[in-house]
């Protein structure tokens, strides 16, 4: 039997420098970002994917321009544990595909944890996703990237 699961990891658009942190909204360039990446994500998407975003206004804002309903994670707050983040999306162990709005460094050591075992400070760049896929064949995890897209690109 294959077992799968896909965690795409969405990086937050581009945001103004002020504070607090977690008030900080997105830029022009940073809805345009995050409209581009929602584009592609909506065409792209697996059916019934689950959407966790952390509470910031700079997630929350590039989740919208997604058009999907999603579900705010306190867990997913800046600063937040790279097992924080994958115990959210219930990675390795659950179904089909969860999608997370999250922020730096969190997701890329989440990255670097889920495909190489160990906390490592990968760059998730702003407005990026990493998909990653992980199955099971023959009683042995794998882990696979399948994509790292930036909006500059599409």
């Amino acid at each position: 039997m294959i077992r799968y699961m896909d965690l795409i990891l969405w990086r937050h658009a581009e945001a103004d420098d002020t504070s607090p942190d977690i008030t900080r909204a997105l830029t022009a360039n940073g809805k345009k970002q995050a409209a581009v990446m929602g584009e592609w994500l909506r065409q792209h998407l697996p059916p019934a994917t689950r959407i966790i975003v952390s509470p910031a206004t700079r997630t929350q804002q590039t989740a919208l321009a997604l058009g999907m309903d999603f579900t705010t994670v306190d867990a997913l707050a800046p600063g937040a544990a790279p097992h924080d983040v994958l115990q959210a999306a219930g990675w390795p162990k659950a179904q089909g595909s969860v999608l997370v709005v999250g922020h730096q460094p969190s997701l890329g050591m989440a990255a670097a944890l889920a495909m190489s075992g160990k906390i490592q400070y990968w760059c998730v760049k702003k407005g990026n996703i990493w998909w990653l896929s992980n199955r099971q064949r023959a009683h042995e995890d794998q882990t696979i990237l399948r994509a790292v897209i930036s909006p500059d690109h599409l």
